[in-house]
Order: C-alpha cells, then sequence, then structure tokens
C-alpha cells in the first residue's frame, strides 16, 4: 500500500513540476521575436509583400 502511494505522490509531483515549468517559460521565458507561441521561429518574420508577389507569380503562369 505503501508503494503504490508513494508511486502515485511521484507522478502526481512530475505532473505538477512539469505543468509549472510550461507555465513559468510562457510568461517568464526569453523569446527571440514577436511570435506568441513563444518557439522563437520565424512567426514574425514573414514578408507579406514577397508573399503577394510569388501569388500573383504563380497566378500569371497559368
Amino acid at each position: 500500500m505503501l508503494v503504490q502511494q508513494f508511486i502515485i505522490l511521484a507522478l502526481f509531483l512530475g505532473a505538477a513540476f512539469y505543468m509549472g515549468r510550461r507555465l513559468w517559460q510562457s510568461f517568464f521565458a526569453k523569446s527571440e521575436g514577436g511570435c506568441p507561441k513563444g518557439c522563437g521561429g520565424a512567426c514574425s518574420a514573414i514578408d507579406v509583400e514577397a508573399l503577394q508577389r510569388t501569388i500573383e507569380k504563380a497566378q500569371h503562369q497559368r
């Protein structure tokens, strides 16, 4: 019985640590850009004008 309680306690503490760490990173982690996901990817580096030119070029080739 004591072993089962220890396993449950260890799982609970692990889950609490994981969730606490995720919460901490979402509010206080340094992000590389303006990306709301905090992944540091190229979310904020999208060149809309270049994308529009590519779309127009593809449409003219049809």
